[in-house]
């Protein structure tokens, strides 16, 4: 090599990685015409790791830690390039390090509401959401399946699938179970802890480990929330008949304040003729049609009252003559 040339040559002493942010996992040390120093210095920080990975192979990893690089501290790197006691000159490798850190508050959701099979509601379309945690567990495994020898690998180029990976499995887990979706909210704990476990495997194929899987939140569509909803209404009802004496009596000081006291007595006696009439309908719908009987139905005269021609007075029940002036009525 020429004194020019040498000088040209520059070397590396120190290997280390400052993580600047949250969103890189691989990061790939810029070697570029640099060659390692023999007895350069290797600093791996905590919640780190640095594999070293030479013509394609994957040699050494490291740990958190300073290491001096030689034979001793690259054993599987000195057997790929036959070096016997020791090596003096420098020599080129790529180095990654990854960031070990658990990956909190990740996001998943259903993009379309899955269709399920339900005991009391037969198909129905489920919606959910929630957050999950991971971490890098094996850095070879997800560098030979995973990152590869990009420069960078963030937390978003790998979002999408893990989400993918947590929805089917909430899906498949819905379809073995057939947990009722009334007693999905119940134990919305117990069922994360499920999804957890048989997602883990999946993870960790890719060299992950799932730490935390949380539902935030399982709902049907609009659509079905409104049937639902009217479901439940029917049930908190109980007594139409007593709900529907308790929904006049709500409406009478409206009628009060619109007629005064005429207009209040009118809405009492509205208010109990209906509530009779309708109990008796639903008590003769309980009996069978065979013991139906015509239900009465107070006259219009009856419920809404009669104004005297003459006087003007309000009546609140049938009379032939106005008890006020005498006259005649209709």
């Amino acid at each position: 090599m020429s004194i020019l040339g040498f000088a040209k040559k520059q070397f590396i002493d120190i290997l280390q990685w400052t993580e600047s942010g949250d969103d890189v996992l691989v990061w790939r040390f810029p070697i570029a015409d640099f060659e390692i120093q023999n007895g350069g210095q290797l600093i791996v920080r905590e919640t780190q790791a640095a594999l070293f990975v030479d013509q394609g192979h994957i040699a050494d990893l490291f740990g958190p830690g300073t290491h001096t690089l030689n034979t001793a501290n690259l054993p599987v790197l000195t057997d790929l390039r036959h070096w016997s006691k020791g090596f003096e000159s420098p020599f080129k490798s790529d180095v990654y390090f990854f960031s070990l850190r658990l990956r909190v508050n990740q996001t998943w959701g259903t993009p379309n509401p899955l269709t399920i099979r339900d005991r009391e509601f037969g198909a129905v379309r489920l919606r959910g959401f929630g957050v999950y945690s991971y971490c890098i567990a094996d850095p070879r495994v997800f560098f030979r399946k995973v990152s590869g020898t990009r420069d960078t690998y963030g937390v978003p180029d790998l979002e999408g699938q893990l989400r993918s990976t947590l929805v089917s499995t909430l899906a498949d887990h819905f379809g073995q179970t057939q947990v009722p979706f009334l007693d999905m909210a119940a134990s919305q704990d117990a069922l994360a802890r499920a999804i957890l476990q048989k997602a883990r495997p999946a993870f960790a194929d890719l060299g992950l480990s799932l730490e935390g899987f949380q539902i935030q939140n399982i709902s049907l569509p609009d659509e079905l929330q409104k049937r639902l909803d009217e479901r439940i209404g029917m049930g908190i009802v109980g007594d139409l008949s007593r709900y529907t004496q308790f929904q006049v009596a709500q409406s009478i000081p409206t009628a009060a304040a619109s007629g005064g006291a005429a207009g209040a007595g009118v809405g009492v006696g509205a208010g109990v003729a209906m509530g009779q009439a309708m109990g008796k309908t639903i008590s003769q719908a309980g009996e069978g049609p065979a013991s139906a009987a015509p239900v009465a139905v107070p006259s219009a005269a009856a419920v809404a009252g009669v104004v005297c021609a003459r006087c003007q007075a309000r009546l609140d029940r049938v009379s032939k003559f106005c008890p006020e002036c005498g006259a005649p009525l209709a």
